[in-house]
């Protein structure tokens, strides 16, 4: 079983759903998890911010930290996690947790972000945790461990929550 099948295995039984906010990587977070047979009973769905701009109009990360901070910054994508919660409301419910992706994959740095520089976020009711990552590789292999890291950080805050009652 891999981390996405387990994902989408504790979200079901646990009666929660997810949402994905992603910049560098593109919608290959999401790709991962629909690969996943009963995806779509907890997955709420994805926003792909590769647009600065998008983070704020649809994620609600304030233009002034974009601005102040650049797109590549842990605030950012504590931000874009807690934010593609609300994006993805339904039935005015936010979806339960939210993950996010933010970075430079190359080949060139992005301001003061140097390539290989990565933030992947977790937000649910209980707060938000950030991870800062220093990948190596081209531009490919970045984006991959973006991908896995985001994979294996929701992996790591569904196994030390306890279940929705």
């Amino acid at each position: 079983m891999t981390r996405a099948d387990a994902i989408i295995a504790a979200l079901t039984q646990r009666g929660l759903t997810l949402a994905v906010a992603e910049s560098l990587t593109g919608g290959a977070v999401s790709a991962e998890l629909v690969r996943v047979p009963g995806a779509s009973a907890v997955l709420r769905g994805a926003v792909v911010a590769y647009d600065t701009a998008l983070k704020t109009s649809l994620l609600g990360v304030p233009a002034e930290l974009l601005a102040d901070r650049g797109p590549v910054h842990e605030q950012v994508a504590a931000l874009m996690a807690e934010g593609v919660r609300v994006a993805a409301a339904a039935g005015g419910h936010p979806a339960d947790i939210g993950v996010a992706t933010t970075g430079v994959a190359g080949p060139d740095a992005q301001g003061d972000a140097p390539v290989g520089l990565v933030f992947v976020a977790v937000a649910d009711a209980a707060g938000t945790q950030v991870r800062e990552l220093r990948l190596t590789g081209d531009r490919a292999e970045i984006r991959a461990q973006a991908v896995d890291a985001a994979i294996e950080l929701v992996t790591d805050r569904l196994a030390r929550s306890t279940p929705k009652e």
